[in-house]
């Protein structure tokens, strides 16, 4: 954790802290857990004369009280360990002769939050993790060895049977960077940033199985930019858009549209388009198809004032390669399409990118994504996952090749 997270946090962490032990005896229901996630990656770039090798571990411990009223308190912390001498670019170490692999070592709070549950609304105090629907706006980027969390308060109401409102405040945000900055650290970067961002979320179940969602997302991110270069304050900006998804039979569906404007505060004027188009087939067996586009518009004037998600999962969308996790000026049009199914006790997935500028013409590049996961035979909470991520540049002005393997095993108690 950075120092001037430290001092944001301190306080309202003691405070959360402070019950837990009296909760935790009060009554069943409280519990612990220990999480070790051991990865190699290695990473061969264009422009690099080196490959990138990390292996780092993750090990993360948590507590949970029992309910004591509808209160409740969760704690958890983490470390991350580099393990290889740092063959690689973690963001924080200077070595810019390797391609990055963005896990820092360190160590900090991940989650302490005070909670209060009754049967139909649920606040929660404090630092947490945040998932709305697919995540592409806001979650907590799990991938990453240092997970993405939020201080602030979020609020949910069961408003009736089928209707679901969301609301939080965020008034700071760890990213996947921290736990630290260092001098190597970059605007587009930070270990954290504090803000005033508001998330407002409707769901409505149309049918058993088909689902519509509302959203409006003001995020203002007070030490971050777009990119290294750009001023502060230029990720500052206001979302609203609609989702729809559902089943029907074997077939799945997913539309969604959003606009994003400029927050009073942003030097930059924006004013671009987000939209999603996908259709899935399950087979009996466990067989699953899909196709869909996704588009992130561009934006006009100088510097990059595309379509961005700060608050993201981002290494979920657009190819596992992370060529795009800043969305270029230009835009970005991902027509994509893949299958996942058991393989020999395990799952598999496979995936095709290609993706072109959203405006102006040209082509970015193509990607293969190849994931394969199995529970490790004899030792239950032990899983295995091979995975695998291969970006091939149509340009070289826009985009570098890029390769990408994953060796890791997790064990969860």
């Amino acid at each position: 954790m950075s120092r001037k997270s430290l001092r944001r946090s301190a306080p309202l962490l003691a405070l959360l802290l402070a019950p837990l032990p009296a909760l935790a005896a009060a009554g069943d229901g409280g519990g612990t857990w220990l999480d070790l996630r051991y990865r190699h990656e290695r990473v061969d770039q264009s422009g690099f004369e080196r490959d990138a090798v990390a292996d780092t571990l993750r090990v993360r411990v948590g507590a949970r009280s029992a309910a004591w009223h509808g209160w409740s308190a969760l704690v958890e912390a983490d470390a991350v360990l580099a393990l290889d001498g740092s063959r690689h670019n973690d963001t924080r170490n200077g070595r810019r002769g390797y391609p990055v692999v963005a896990d820092p070592a360190g160590a900090g709070i991940n989650q302490a939050l005070l909670r209060h549950a009754t049967a139909t609304t649920t606040a929660t105090l404090g630092r947490q993790r945040i998932n709305l629907d697919n995540q592409r706006f806001v979650g907590g980027s799990a991938w990453r060895q240092n997970e993405q969390t939020f201080d602030g308060v979020y609020l949910q109401l069961a408003a009736s049977p089928r209707l679901a409102l969301d609301y939080a405040w965020i008034g700071g945000f760890d990213t996947v960077f921290g736990p630290s900055d260092s001098p190597a650290s970059t605007r587009a970067n930070p270990s954290d940033s504090g803000g005033d961002s508001h998330l407002l979320r409707a769901a409505l179940e149309l049918a058993p199985q088909a689902k519509l969602v509302a959203y409006h997302y003001r995020v203002e991110l007070d030490d971050m930019a777009v990119t290294a270069t750009a001023p502060l304050g230029t990720l500052d900006s206001r979302t609203s858009g609609l989702r729809l998804e559902g089943r029907r039979g074997p077939w799945s569906y997913a539309a969604e549209y959003a606009r994003q404007r400029e927050l009073a505060g942003n030097p930059w004027r924006l004013d671009s388009r987000y939209a999603l188009a996908e259709l899935g087939y399950a087979f009996d067996g466990g067989l699953v198809l899909k196709a869909g586009l996704e588009s992130l518009g561009g934006g006009q004037g100088e510097g990059n004032r595309a379509f961005q998600t700060p608050l993201a999962t981002r290494h979920a969308f657009q190819g596992w390669a992370d060529v795009f996790l800043t969305t270029p000026a230009q835009g970005v049009d991902d027509r994509y399409a893949g299958v996942a199914a058991p393989l020999a006790g395990g799952s598999l997935q496979a995936w095709y990118h290609d993706f072109v500028p959203e405006r102006g013409g040209g082509r970015y590049g193509r990607e293969l994504d190849l994931s394969w996961a199995h529970p490790v035979p004899g030792v239950k909470g032990l899983a295995g996952l091979l995975k695998l991520a291969r970006y091939r540049s149509d340009d070289a002005a826009w985009t570098v090749d890029t390769a990408k393997v994953w060796l890791q095993l997790q064990y969860s108690y």
